[in-house]
């Protein structure tokens, strides 16, 4: 099946979601990452909201297989950065936020299939729906 978003933007979308996961990678491995939030259980919503985000974003650019694809590696992103952060000895590994992580993919994939998952197409076509 084919992408959402058109050929003329699609290295843009996805340098976008690429640059997102790398800063996700940087954040859950850098030893004292920033902490914005600062309530009980707010890095289990930081982890939610990330996930959520990126499968969104990379549920807007690809449909299919490649939507299928992209939900399966952010899961298995997010296991891995925990099993890092448990080897890391600065880290904790919880398997709270492994369920985080893959609470924010499920829900991303969600908004996807509403109007929320036009929202790059809409940009390319200058805001016409």
């Amino acid at each position: 099946m084919a992408e959402t978003v058109s050929a003329r933007f699609r290295r843009i979308w996805l340098a976008f979601g690429w640059l997102w996961v790398a800063a996700i990678l940087w954040l859950s491995l850098t030893p004292i990452p920033p902490q914005p939030l600062t309530f009980e259980y707010s890095d289990k919503l930081e982890h939610t909201l990330a996930y959520l985000f990126l499968m969104g974003w990379f549920a807007v650019v690809y449909r299919g297989r490649r939507r299928i694809a992209s939900a399966a590696g952010l899961v298995t992103m997010g296991v891995l950065i925990e099993i890092l952060q448990g080897l890391s000895g600065y880290r904790y590994f919880e398997y709270a936020d492994m369920l985080a992580n893959s609470a924010g993919v499920l829900i991303g994939w969600g908004i996807a299939q509403t109007r929320f998952g036009r929202t790059l197409k809409v940009l390319e076509s200058n805001g016409k729906y």
